[in-house]
């Protein structure tokens, strides 16, 4: 793993740099047209956010808040609205991992109340399922439940037309396996019929959020219940992502199955498989 976090992560200080270096010659440049500059602040905020993704995967959460506090101050100058929503979507992303639910929930309603998201239903709707997830992370079921009806709602409203590339995980599939997050805890039979929908539409180019869906899908079954069922489901992600090294959000979530598992069934057969199969493919990640 380190190989691989070297591999993603080795050209971002030298980007960020050389856009700090930038940014103190655009300022000075009177003749570099303000449309030149604000795209080149876009660009900035492009490459230090996806540094930060780079750190989210692998859990390096406090180098990955470092590149978005960068990312923000670019988002900003750009004058971009779907560069700033992107920045706050990650922004919430990394602070709903570090269990900072407060931060999470001001990155989002950032993210609800920007300029994209009040010109587009199509950023409307993220901006929206990130608000639900940060209050269901924070206990709130009844205010996180307001806001997934809302996102699919918006969402239908957005036209077909040409959006950033980072923008191309979500639609409905990636709403219904968001949703079946914020019904999780307290709604596990609604949380396993939003996995189950999610799932058929999410493209199989998309492995990592195929096998993230799926995690949702194993904790809603765990959650009533279903040992056996649950311990199958949860198999299926090592089989999705066979040959690729498992991002630390998803050990994160493997982990909580895990956990929860062990507290609900300890001697069970499945769960002692489970056990056996996990430590086959930990070895091998």
């Amino acid at each position: 793993m380190p190989s691989l976090v070297a591999a993603r992560t080795s050209w971002a200080p030298g980007a960020a740099s050389w856009a700090r270096k930038a940014g103190i010659h655009w300022s000075s440049k009177k003749n570099a047209g303000e449309q030149v500059r604000r795209a080149l602040f876009a660009l900035a905020a492009e490459y230090t956010t996806i540094a930060a993704r780079s750190c989210i995967d692998v859990r390096r959460l406090n180098r990955a808040q470092s590149y978005l506090h960068e990312s923000t101050t670019y988002a900003g100058l750009s004058q971009d609205g779907p560069t700033a929503m992107r920045v706050w979507v990650n922004q919430s992303m990394v602070a709903y991992q570090r269990k900072n639910w407060p931060d999470a929930l001001a990155a989002a309603r950032a993210a609800q109340a920007s300029s994209a998201a009040r010109r587009d239903p199509f950023f409307g709707s993220l901006g929206r399922v990130r608000v639900a997830l940060s209050y269901a992370a924070m206990g709130d079921q009844r205010s996180a439940l307001r806001f997934p009806g809302a996102a699919q709602e918006a969402l239908s409203k957005a036209p077909e037309e040409l959006r950033p590339r980072w923008t191309a995980f979500y639609g409905p599939a990636e709403l219904d396996h968001l949703a079946a997050t914020v019904h999780g805890r307290s709604r596990p039979e609604e949380a396993e019929a939003m996995a189950h929908r999610a799932l058929p539409k999410i493209p199989s180019a998309f492995r990592r959020n195929r096998a993230l869906a799926t995690a949702q899908l194993a904790l809603a079954q765990l959650r009533q219940e279903e040992i056996e069922q649950a311990t199958t489901t949860a198999g299926e992600i090592f089989a999705i992502m066979d040959g690729t090294p498992l991002p630390g959000r998803m050990r994160t979530l493997i982990g909580d199955f895990h956990r929860e598992l062990f507290v609900l069934a300890p001697t069970a057969i499945y769960t002692q498989e489970w056990s056996d199969r996990t430590r086959t493919e930990w070895s091998r990640a």
